[in-house]
């Protein structure tokens, strides 16, 4: 089952524990997390179900490809990194 970890940053601001689900997509692990964490999922993605602009996602340390319909897809084993890019001067 893949696993799902959150950056420190949007751990700050809400619990976000390592989550291992059970899921074939990236879209589907987000929405087994968000089924036990609603809050989580406004951090995370916009209105229409995309990531948010400033969230990054990793899959086994590659980037996700589809930020919109998150079909990438995941095998039991793969790591799952959701991090919030940080901007300002």
């Amino acid at each position: 089952m893949p696993t799902i970890s959150f950056t420190s940053a949007l751990k700050r601001f809400l619990p976000a524990p390592i989550v291992t689900v059970e899921a074939p997509t990236v879209g589907d692990a987000f929405n087994a997390v968000f089924a036990s964490r609603s809050t989580l999922r406004g951090y995370v993605l916009d209105d229409q179900g995309a990531l948010r602009r400033h969230v990054i996602v990793y899959v086994n340390g590659e980037p996700v490809n589809d930020r919109v319909g998150l079909t990438d897809p995941v095998g039991p084993r793969d790591e799952i990194h959701v991090f919030q890019a940080l901007s300002g001067g």
